[in-house]
């Protein structure tokens, strides 16, 4: 599904130059559930816009589904974000006095031809929350904040649900509740690209892809399989 090829990224302001991201090359497939994971100032969340069609890499190139997209503009990348990306993030983002069901809707309301809005239902009632939905967002909890953030990225079949730092403003209760949530999706086939510096979030992929000072450090899709099997050898 994605293809990314010698990444570089940098931010220039005035005669400033600073280096963001370097010689990144990885690939995810489709259907699969990853943790982007790095500490404060690795480039995780740089990482993502650019792989959100938020941002665009400075150099390098980056396949979807085999088209190069390293230099569409603005608004093809908006067309393309907005056809196949979903986005939950930390702060949740909703619009405070308006219902949970407007919130969800609100990517329909920029979707291409006529669209059915029984979707804006289901979505509401796949994270739970069919008896909130004319609640208004600011009545909510957070964690209940957080699972319409999730309807309202799942409202346009996206073919990725990418999560920046989804449990970094929620109790551990609340935190489990959205992970699960998260990887339900996944094993109904969604790709989930998640971003976070916890390790006890992180473990709730497949794989975890690490960056430091913009640099990937490791990619281990087998973490949990040798952490078992350490485990064990040290019975």
């Amino acid at each position: 599904m994605i293809e990314i090829k010698d990444l570089y990224k940098e931010f220039a302001n005035d005669d400033v130059v600073t280096k963001v991201l370097h010689d990144l090359n990885f690939g995810i497939k489709e259907g699969e559930f990853i943790s982007i994971m790095g500490p404060s100032g690795s480039g995780k969340s740089t990482l993502m816009h650019i792989l959100g069609f938020l941002d665009t890499l400075t150099k390098g190139q980056y396949k979807f589904r085999g088209k190069d997209v390293s230099n569409l503009n603005d608004d093809e990348l908006a067309a393309l974000r907005n056809k196949s990306i979903g986005f939950v993030f930390q702060n949740f983002n909703l619009l405070p006095k308006t219902t949970v069901w407007d919130n969800v809707r609100l990517p329909l309301l920029y979707a291409e031809g006529k669209v059915d809005l029984g979707i804006v239902d289901q979505v509401i009632e796949s994270v739970g929350l069919t008896h909130r939905k004319d609640y208004m967002s600011n009545q909510l909890s957070g964690g209940e904040k957080q699972r319409v953030a999730i309807a309202r990225a799942l409202v346009n079949s996206p073919d990725i649900v990418f999560a920046d730092e989804p449990t970094g403003n929620l109790d551990s209760k609340s935190g489990l509740q959205v992970m699960s949530i998260l990887q339900e999706l996944n094993r109904n086939g969604k790709t989930v690209i998640l971003v976070t510096h916890e390790t006890s979030t992180a473990e709730h992929a497949k794989r975890i892809i690490k960056l430091k000072d913009g640099k990937l450090v490791s990619d281990d899709s087998d973490f949990k399989q040798k952490i078992a099997k350490t485990l064990t050898d040290l019975k």
